[in-house]
């Protein structure tokens, strides 16, 4: 009975991320992002750039098919050798950063200038009015106040540097938890983290979406050293401290950012049933976990203390948007923004009216799509959630503000042509980045064979993202951004299988090597 329980579990995670994932994977590869030439959807045509990326890349592939010895050199360099060549690559992404903000740290718009300016104005009337309305913007808000009293600068340069360096951070505990689960795979997991930041221009927006990442990164890399090492209990409580810790921290700068740690109960509570137990084990286990939880009690109240406490920007708590308006606006338009919605939310008086005025409006989108509407328009909207390898970049409304038509001679007026909204290398940045987006979304979905308990936390993580995206505010992909150590760590765990299979498929299986 209890292995019933246990296979039924395992198996009905697995049917459940791939139900939403493989959906993800086609709209992936029926993205405008990857049309060539004149992009009449998109309203931008790719250059040179993109067509000899894909000549290079096109002969590389033949040559590794055809030649013997470009695939043993291939191998050479990045098998045999893969603990000097995957670390390289790492570095050179890392000084990609380095120079990409050096070249590139304009202002941003949407919710990101309105902490910018807070930092400055707190007494704003504006200001405190949308702080009020969107408290949960104020967690960031405080800490880059904290880092602005202590560096004595609020530039956009310094707060682009702080982005960069925490997500770097998120990379480097991915790899410790790699390293822990199994080291043999962490070059892999360094070329798919070097290629992923080499793509990821987002360390230029100072936002919860980055600065969330360490946070899950931090629990989840805790979460193996807890149930994957045989450490004494005593090597572990401050392992269990830090989880707790970091969980909660997650929390406060993303609250959805903690869909991983509903995922590690869910799957431990299925992995109980898994025979045999080893009930001493899960006994210690057990009580980490407790002494987790207290750890994120306290720093939970201990938190919310702080905010309610704070000083630095005068806020009516009353004035919150109810959660209820998220999923409101979630089934209005493409699943996104809603500035009707939003605006509705400023000018009635009280929590009550806003909840009742969200709740009625849900009601009606929902009545009026009837039950085959609103599963259409779900479809439609996991395409919006999740298809864009970019993750939105440049699509929120004045996503950079000021000029956004880059100079055409210099190296760093070349350098924002591929990222700047007139860029005329834009479209070339759109196909890169969503090349590789189904590259990673393939090593994933072909890496089914992959049932370790790791996978299926990451598996469910992923599922759970994106049902909350599907239910909530979503209709652009930069809300993934949150949940892409999720991605990563799994494209890792699922890479040899994913290519063994693809070996397979295309008759490499018994292609020579030496």
């Amino acid at each position: 009975m209890r292995q019933r329980v246990f296979n039924g579990g395992n198996r009905a995670i697995r049917w459940l991320f791939y139900a939403l994932f493989l959906l993800t994977v086609y709209f992936a590869l029926t993205s405008p992002n990857i049309i060539l030439g004149d992009n009449g959807i998109l309203g931008t045509s790719t250059t040179m750039v993109t067509t000899t990326f894909i000549f290079v890349a096109v002969i590389l592939i033949i040559g590794l098919w055809a030649y013997r010895r470009w695939y043993q050199f291939y191998r050479m360099i990045f098998i045999q050798h893969q603990w000097v060549t995957a670390p390289l690559c790492l570095g050179l992404a890392v000084v990609w950063q380095g120079v990409l903000v050096a070249c590139m740290h304009p202002a941003i718009g949407f919710d990101v200038n309105a902490i910018h300016q807070a930092l400055t104005q707190p007494k704003s009337t504006e200001l405190v009015g949308y702080f009020s309305s969107n408290p949960n913007n104020l967690p960031i808000l405080l800490v880059q106040h904290w880092l602005v009293t202590i560096f004595h600068t609020s530039s956009w340069l310094f707060m682009d540097m702080v982005t960069t360096i925490l997500v770097d951070l998120s990379v480097g505990f991915n790899l410790a938890t790699v390293a822990l689960w199994d080291r043999h795979r962490v070059p892999t997991a360094m070329y798919i983290h070097a290629v992923w930041l080499a793509l990821f221009p987002m360390i230029i927006v100072p936002y919860t979406d980055a600065w969330v990442l360490p946070f899950v990164s931090l629990y989840l890399l805790c979460y193996v050293a807890l149930t994957q090492t045989t450490w004494a209990w005593w090597a572990k409580l401050p392992v269990a401290i830090i989880f707790g810790g970091a969980a909660v921290g997650a929390y406060f700068m993303k609250p959805s950012a903690i869909v991983a740690l509903i995922a590690i109960v869910l799957v431990e509570g299925v992995f109980m049933f898994k025979r045999p137990l080893n009930w001493r084990r899960w006994a210690s286990n057990a009580c980490l976990f407790v002494v987790a939880a207290l750890t994120f009690g306290g720093g939970y109240v201990a938190g919310n203390t702080a905010l309610n406490h704070q000083t630095f920007i005068q806020i009516n708590t009353n004035r919150a948007i109810p959660a209820i308006h998220f999923m409101s606006m979630g089934v209005s338009g493409d699943g996104g923004y809603n500035a009707k919605d939003a605006l509705k939310m400023a000018e009635l008086p009280t929590k009550k009216a806003r909840a009742d005025y969200s709740k009625r409006k849900l009601q009606e989108r929902l009545r009026k799509m009837g039950v085959f509407g609103y599963l259409a328009f779900l479809y439609q909207k996991q395409s919006n959630n999740t298809a864009d390898g970019t993750f939105a970049w440049v699509k929120e409304g004045h996503f950079i503000r000021g000029n956004t038509q880059p100079a055409k001679t210099g190296f760093a007026g070349k350098l924002r042509s591929f990222f700047y909204l007139y860029g005329t290398n834009l479209c070339d940045f759109r196909y890169l980045a969503q090349v590789w987006w189904i590259i990673w979304l393939l090593l994933i979905a072909l890496g089914g064979r992959q049932m370790s308990k790791l996978a299926q936390v990451l598996r469910l993580t992923i599922f759970g993202g994106m049902m909350f995206l599907l239910l909530f505010e979503g209709g652009r992909s930069r809300y993934l951004i949150q949940f892409l150590p999720a991605f990563l760590l799994l494209a890792t765990l699922c890479a040899n299988d994913a290519i063994a299979l693809f070996k397979h498929l295309f008759g490499w299986v018994n292609r020579p090597v030496d």
